[in-house]
């Protein structure tokens, strides 16, 4: 039984929402994140990447950058760039990309359904990452960056979200710089018992992007635990802000694969390798994978399709089975060396939103060769989490990103 509960949010004042909204703050290198920072002060990114406010030699992860965000956060309370509510809610986040829209409730996920599992993960975390959001979160006192949950379709819940977008005026109604729209209404009143029933009713939901934010906020959580041994389970610290989709409405694209050489193969002898598990053969044009157990490749100015045989695609392992995992096991380890691609400085991989032409670039620059793969489905995600497993690194790339500093939860 999952624990969805409804909030108090600060937010941004209905006209500085447009301008607050912000990218996740790891979809930004520093020189990136300076940049919009520059571009629109008011951007939660400011807090979010604090250092963007100070000397370029201040470290990236000094105490000053954690004391700046509190500051600014603070700051824009007290000038009303944000409001606080002062009622439990949940909030709708609607998301508009390319005509499609996929339409979530922000509430706050329990702490403890995440220690005992009700809140499945299918990603390692790596704790170097894990501690600047531990402590952003920290200094703070509050969460700022939503966590993406997703949980199978309930037409109950499709309902009474349906009901409130037809009935209300939404809170915020704006589309962003890169062209996805964003729309969020407020639910009060009877509803709210209603949705949290029919969260109660459901055994398990799924992280779908967000682990390192969401074992930050867990961490914090246990951490005031730990400072308050009297604490009764109703502290605000004992929840993380999240927002959670129904399955039926998400979109994973492509995480693809780009590798620096062939591993002392020439061309010809790389692809007669190849050849052992995929049936090869060229295309006339670029061309995305069209469906499971197929990869497209890029090498030396010419585009592959690579089928997977008839003996890969007979694995039934939830996590063998994935495509990347198929393309690591019989390609990318034995034939071109990359053992791990955790920790490989010869492969880098390329979100599927920067397109084929980002693969062709890369294989024609500092790169050697692509590989454009095809999307890992919500269904084989699921697969992985509810077999207590875990995916190899980079298996899904999410579309569209949640902004942060649109709904924050105050500790």
């Amino acid at each position: 039984m999952a624990v969805v509960k409804p909030f108090q949010a600060v937010r941004p004042a209905e006209e500085f929402a447009d301008r607050v909204a912000a990218l996740p703050y790891d979809v930004y290198n520093r020189e990136e994140a300076k940049k919009e920072a520059d571009r629109e002060p008011l951007s939660f990114l400011c807090i979010d990447r604090a250092e963007t406010q100070l000397d370029d030699s201040v470290d990236t992860y000094a105490d000053e950058v954690y004391d700046k965000a509190k500051e600014l956060f603070e700051q824009r309370l007290e000038e009303g760039v944000f409001v606080e509510d002062t009622e439990d809610a949940y909030y709708i986040y609607q998301l508009e990309m390319d005509g499609r829209t996929q339409t979530g409730i922000a509430a706050c996920a329990s702490v403890d359904d995440y220690v005992n599992g009700c809140i499945k993960k299918h990603e390692n975390t790596r704790e170097e990452k894990e501690q600047d959001r531990i402590r952003h979160v920290d200094t703070l006192n509050a969460q700022t960056g939503p966590i993406f949950l997703a949980y199978r379709s309930r037409k109950e819940v499709n309902d009474i979200v349906n009901t409130v977008i037809a009935e209300q005026k939404p809170l915020y109604d704006f589309t962003a710089p890169d062209g996805i729209s964003h729309r969020v209404w407020k639910i009060v009143g009877d509803k709210v018992a209603q949705i949290r029933a029919q969260f109660a009713a459901i055994d398990h939901i799924y992280i779908a992007d967000g682990h390192h934010r969401a074992a930050s906020a867990v961490k914090v959580g246990l951490k005031r635990r730990a400072e308050h041994p009297d604490y009764d389970g109703t502290e605000q610290f004992n929840y993380f802000l999240s927002v959670l989709f129904p399955d039926d409405q998400l979109m994973i694209m492509d995480y693809n694969r780009t590798v620096k050489d062939l591993n002392g193969e020439t061309k010809e002898s790389f692809l007669e390798k190849v050849q052992e598990s995929f049936t090869v053969s060229a295309l006339e044009q670029a061309a995305h994978p069209q469906k499971k157990g197929q990869v497209t490749m890029y090498l030396d100015g010419q585009w592959y399709l690579l089928q997977a045989k008839e003996n890969l695609l007979s694995i039934t392992d939830p996590v063998e089975s994935l495509d990347v995992s198929l393309l690591q096991n019989y390609l990318l380890k034995p034939i071109l060396g990359i053992e791990d691609p955790r920790t490989s400085d010869r492969i880098d991989f390329v979100g599927g939103i920067r397109g084929l032409q980002e693969l062709e670039r890369r294989a024609d620059g500092d790169m050697c060769v692509s590989f454009a793969m095809y999307p890992t489905s919500i269904g084989e995600l699921f697969a992985v989490a509810d077999a207590g497993l875990l995916m190899p690194p980079k298996s899904t790339w999410f579309e569209p990103k949640l902004r942060s500093g649109l709904l924050i939860h105050r500790l």
